[in-house]
């Protein structure tokens, strides 16, 4: 993995300049295989698709979860991995909205506004729910099945009601848990608007943990803040699936960080 790694392209070129080269298509399989991202693009928010697409190749994740994230621009960023940087992904959506403000387009058509999962394997059994509350603006869930580490696995992906909205959080989660809780084996991307101590998020510290060893519920709980408000809102929790290393990413180009992990293939 290390040796691939270091292949792989470093940060991003300014706003509009684009990458000199693309990445060897061997280090681009060995980096993708076991790795999984989430990331919050910000919206609405005025930034380059060719630097987004730079920093998902950075880091060559086998699949990504993006919220905030409109069709339009999910589309562009798909482009710029496969021509910039050799990046093959397949994407499914779960859209909620279809927004003008957010994601443009004529007044009549606004573009769809919502979550997006792009995976280097084929996606299956997509799933898309809306929350009966969004709160202050719709959300919802997606999930599809595909393959991490050469393992068949269920792979959701959400964005919760804003800030204190806590209340509709909780409903929102107790939809999503009661989903999660099929599977045997999961990985639910996603930014929950929550801390992890918050109390609405208990029913999936059942379920499943952090990918972040240190984070959990209190008093044994030191999470790495994953915003630029030093708060923890973004997570990778594992069901029946092992972490071997995760890292958050700041990042000039959302408020939010990346944040991915590398999964143990054997277990």
């Amino acid at each position: 993995m290390v040796t691939a790694c270091t292949v792989l392209l470093g940060p991003s070129a300014p706003s509009g300049a684009l990458p000199s080269r693309s990445l060897p298509a061997g280090a681009v399989k060995d980096a993708l295989s076991s790795r999984v991202m989430t990331w919050n693009l910000c919206n609405p928010c005025e930034e380059s698709n060719v630097d987004r697409a730079a920093q998902i190749a950075t880091y060559a994740p086998q699949v990504i979860g993006l919220q905030e994230a409109c069709v339009r621009d999910v589309e562009r960023i798909r482009d710029h991995l496969e021509n910039l940087h050799g990046l093959v992904y397949h994407v499914e959506y779960g859209m909620v909205l279809r927004n003008w403000s957010r994601c443009g387009g004529m007044p009549w058509n606004p573009g769809a506004y919502g979550q997006a999962v792009l995976s280097a394997a084929p996606m299956t059994d997509r799933t898309h729910v809306e929350y009966p509350d969004g709160g202050s603006e719709d959300r919802g869930y997606m999930a599809v099945t595909t393959v991490v580490g050469g393992r068949s696995v269920r792979v959701f992906n959400t964005h919760l009601a804003e800030r204190r909205q806590e209340a509709v959080r909780a409903d929102q989660i107790g939809v999503l848990a009661t989903e999660v809780a099929r599977h045997a084996r999961a990985i639910v991307l996603g930014d929950f608007n929550a801390v992890p101590d918050a109390p609405e998020l208990t029913r999936m510290w059942e379920l499943a943990a952090d990918t972040d060893p240190r984070c959990g519920t209190p008093p044994h709980s030191t999470c790495k803040p994953t915003t630029d408000w030093q708060s923890k809102f973004d997570y990778i929790f594992l069901r029946a699936v092992t972490p071997l290393k995760y890292r958050v990413q700041p990042t000039p180009y959302s408020d939010h960080h990346l944040l991915y992990t590398d999964l143990d293939p054997n277990h």
